[in-house]
């Protein structure tokens, strides 16, 4: 049976990756989006996660279209990239508003419904820079390893209801993020990475799915790496 999805980020990268594997396989998919265009042929929804209200109607929307949502992907998030001697606080809080604290407005959000359906799934996308950090990204990292506790905390505090919370760590991935890098930037990092290449949005994409997946019903609080073995060890 067809699903309510919701994908929080969903106009591109990963997000929209995932959105359209979810639509194909057969799912009622809706996508929040903030400044990115709104992507063809999905329920797009304007939303922008700092802000409870508009986290709130951005469900209203989706439960009025497809019902209330079953399957919930949080992908929202921001970069602002500076060393710690040059980062201001705004920097540092903003990305933990966004990329953290977004989601868990989203998830309190999304727990009323699975709570009274006695089912969900939830899968959050944090970044294999959460496991083993990088000069210059501490506030992204902080924000997306803070995403494995909460997941990890949720699993148990809604675990009796059928509600499953699994985190994905996807590597360098050829999005918009990282084409502001030079050739000889990117030629570095995918040095480090034991598959010597980028990953595609659609491979994390499928992790996702699976994740969200009925044959995933007995994985919860679990991290996924999609990373080309970049973070082994971590």
């Amino acid at each position: 049976m067809p699903r309510s999805v919701l994908v929080t980020g969903g106009s591109r990268g990963i997000g929209l990756a995932t959105a359209r594997a979810l639509q194909a396989a057969g799912d009622r998919v809706a996508v929040t989006y903030r400044s990115a265009a709104p992507p063809e042929g999905l329920l797009a929804i304007r939303c922008d996660v700092t802000d409870t209200a508009q986290v709130d109607a951005a469900f209203k929307e989706a439960e009025q279209a497809h019902g209330p949502v079953e399957v919930l992907v949080c992908c929202a998030g921001i970069t602002r990239d500076q060393l710690l001697m040059r980062m201001s606080e705004d920097d540092f809080t903003a990305v933990l508003d966004t990329n953290l604290t977004g989601t868990f407005r989203a998830v309190k959000r999304a727990s009323r419904a699975m709570l009274r359906a006695r089912s969900g799934r939830v899968v959050l996308v944090s970044s294999a820079v959460a496991l083993r950090g990088e000069g210059g990204q501490a506030n992204y990292a902080a924000s997306k390893a803070a995403l494995v506790g909460f997941a990890r905390s949720m699993a148990r505090e809604l675990g009796s209801r059928n509600i499953t919370f699994n985190v994905v760590t996807p590597g360098l991935t050829d999005t918009d993020m990282i084409r502001t890098l030079s050739e000889e930037q990117r030629a570095g990092m995918v040095g480090q990475i034991p598959l010597g290449r980028l990953g595609a949005p659609e491979e994390t994409a499928a992790a996702i799915a699976f994740l969200a997946s009925p044959e995933a019903g007995y994985i919860t609080g679990a991290v996924l790496p999609v990373d080309g073995g970049a973070g082994m060890g971590h």
